[in-house]
């Protein structure tokens, strides 16, 4: 009997297999959680309530978007972390992923070993922009030489340290060498509303935010963030453009399952947010948040994300920024 024992064990292998892709196949069959680790209303909530409306159509199943905020985002994305791999938690976050790690001194999670990437599903460029009344320049250029004529005069508002309005400020002045304040506030509404009221200058606000204000004339865009103009404004320039070369920051948005989630069960996914992305409602409803579309693979992704870590790492050390 034991040289019959291998036997067994294929057969029982074999049977165990099967079932898995068995209960693969059907995914999915049962609600789909999918965490954003913000309040509601945000850029990031609406894509995720928007794509969750896609999702639930194609699958047939209630796809149920759970805002779990706190600590710059790490109370939701840690939450994932620590979910079962089974395909049915998943969670959007943001360029928060790579700088998290190193902007707080410890978090409970690892951000590049306990996450499988899924997609970068938009960017929502930043856009430079200034209270007319306070600043004089209506360009970069002419306002990197009015911030050097004054050093440590000048003031740029934030929606809280380490957020991408704060790095988008901390890479325009290491870039162009100039003395610029940054005063940061506890999120963007607050620091916009003293934008327009004149307490500070200038802001790297976010595009959807901006542009009515923009619009309205009590603002002045300058630039956006991105290495590609928004399409949303597309009458302004990048900062590349507009005279400091290299200049990137595009605050992106991504979906992420644990680690162990199986491959398949990724793809299935990927596939499912891409082929939302490509229908015109959704488009629509992007581009009045001022997001700009990618859906990438997850192997793509995974490359953005180690590109990302290497670029912020460097800047956050050398300007020692850290969290709130």
């Amino acid at each position: 009997m034991q040289r019959f024992a291998p036997l067994k064990i294929l057969a029982a292998l074999l049977f165990g297999t099967a079932m898995s892709l068995s209960a693969h196949a059907a995914y999915p069959d049962k609600p789909i959680r999918w965490i954003v680790p913000f309040p509601p209303g945000g850029a990031m909530d609406s894509i995720a309530r928007t794509l969750g409306e896609q999702l639930a159509r194609k699958f047939g199943q209630p796809v149920v978007v759970e805002n779990k905020a706190g600590a710059g985002g790490n109370v939701g994305v840690d939450f994932v972390a620590k979910a079962p791999a089974d395909g049915y938690t998943m969670v959007i976050t943001s360029i928060g992923m790579v700088t998290n790690r190193h902007l707080y001194p410890k978090l409970n999670y690892d951000p590049m070993k306990d996450f499988a990437p899924v997609s970068q599903l938009a960017v929502v460029p930043n856009m430079l922009v200034v209270n007319p009344t306070k600043v004089k320049a209506r360009t970069v250029g002419d306002l990197v030489t009015e911030a050097k004529s004054k050093p440590g005069k000048m003031t740029y508002a934030s929606a809280g340290n380490g957020t991408s309005i704060h790095l988008a400020g901390e890479l325009f002045t290491a870039m162009t060498g100039t003395d610029i304040l940054h005063v940061p506030y506890r999120g963007s509404g607050p620091a916009v509303s003293d934008l327009l009221g004149g307490q500070v200058d200038m802001m790297f606000d976010s595009v959807a935010s901006a542009r009515p204000h923009v619009q309205a004339g009590k603002l002045v865009a300058l630039a956006v963030t991105t290495s590609k103009r928004s399409s949303a404004m597309a009458n302004v320039p990048t900062v590349a453009e507009a005279g400091v070369p290299g200049y990137d920051l595009s605050p992106w948005f991504g979906v992420f399952m644990p680690a162990a989630t199986p491959r398949e069960l990724v793809q299935t996914m990927n596939a499912a947010l891409i082929e939302a992305m490509s229908r015109t409602e959704v488009k629509a409803r992007f581009f009045v948040l001022g997001a700009e579309p990618i859906g990438n693979s997850p192997d793509a992704f995974a490359a953005v994300l180690a590109t990302e870590n290497a670029k912020w790492e460097k800047l956050i050390r050398t300007r020692n920024i850290r969290a709130d």
